[in-house]
């Protein structure tokens, strides 16, 4: 990476940002996780300046916040922004993923169904990183092939917000189904190029899976003090 640092500061900066910008959506970082600034640098074999930069692009897309002296850190949602961000992805994820029919092949349909193998797997042995990233894989391989770039990146920027929170609560608000898990219904509808199926899968998928993660943070916004809410700022 040290060649990195004769390229111009914009596209380190770029580089940087597109990084943890991934990190986030991935659902590699926690809410309320220190970043500095230094060390950003040494592990991305850059100068302190991109780092910075992008960490203010971070800053403006809402993912991370900054206290200039006190702390840079990863946001953590609150229930009413899940909510709302929940409310966007159930009218814009069906979207892409019925914009992707007809383009899935064969081969992609069978990858998908290794993603969600490789999940529940995951699942089942308390591998939550590997779970999440899963999930995140699952989801854009059919929303990549939807065509829209522009909808592809109002997607990305809603998980870059929500990725860190399931980092956090997935192990206490695990996703459960009332029948078959969704994906497998969003598997079988793109097999039978379903466009009706498909979006109601996805949307079910959204509620169905998310039920858990709402309820948890309602929890936890209840029982957190005043003066738990001031430590926390």
């Amino acid at each position: 990476m040290a060649g990195e640092i004769d390229e111009p500061g914009s596209i380190l900066s770029d580089t940087v940002y597109t990084r943890l910008r991934t990190a986030l959506m991935r659902a590699e970082l926690k809410p309320h996780q220190r970043l500095k600034v230094r060390d950003l640098a040494r592990e991305m074999g850059t100068s302190e300046t991109p780092v910075r930069e992008a960490l203010m692009q971070l800053a403006h897309d809402g993912a991370i916040e900054i206290k200039p002296r006190f702390f840079i850190r990863v946001r953590r949602l609150s229930r009413a922004e899940y909510d709302e961000i929940r409310d966007i992805r159930l009218e814009l994820e069906p979207m892409a993923a019925e914009r992707a029919l007809g383009k899935l092949s064969g081969d992609e349909i069978a990858r998908l169904k290794d993603i969600h193998t490789m999940l529940v797997v995951a699942e089942d042995s308390g591998d939550w990183p590997l779970a999440l990233q899963a999930n995140f894989d699952f989801h854009f391989a059919i929303y990549g092939r939807s065509g829209m770039a522009t909808l592809i990146d109002i997607l990305q920027g809603l998980w870059v917000r929500m990725g860190p929170t399931l980092t956090e609560l997935y192990p206490a608000a695990r996703p459960t189904y009332s029948a078959e898990h969704q994906h497998l219904s969003i598997i079988e509808a793109i097999a039978r190029n379903d466009a009706p199926g498909l979006r109601m899968a996805i949307r079910m998928d959204l509620i169905e899976g998310g039920r858990k993660l709402r309820d948890r943070l309602a929890e936890l916004e209840a029982a957190a003090s005043p003066a738990d809410a001031s430590a926390a700022d």
